[in-house]
């Protein structure tokens, strides 16, 4: 089965940069993959993740 398309917004803490990403999500790890490795001030661990609503 295919994993769900889900839309997820990325709040980085270092310098309250916003992303809006698609990811998708893998219903076995509950985990959502975007691809996103990085923020614009090099900050790569402090973020804040919120799927939203499609």
């Amino acid at each position: 089965m295919e994993p769900a398309r889900v839309k997820v917004r990325i709040r980085c803490n270092w310098c309250g940069e916003r992303f809006v990403l698609r990811g998708k999500k893998d219903k076995d790890k509950d985990k959502i993959d975007t691809g996103f490795r990085m923020c614009l001030c090099d900050n790569r661990e402090d973020f804040e993740i919120e799927e939203q609503p499609s």
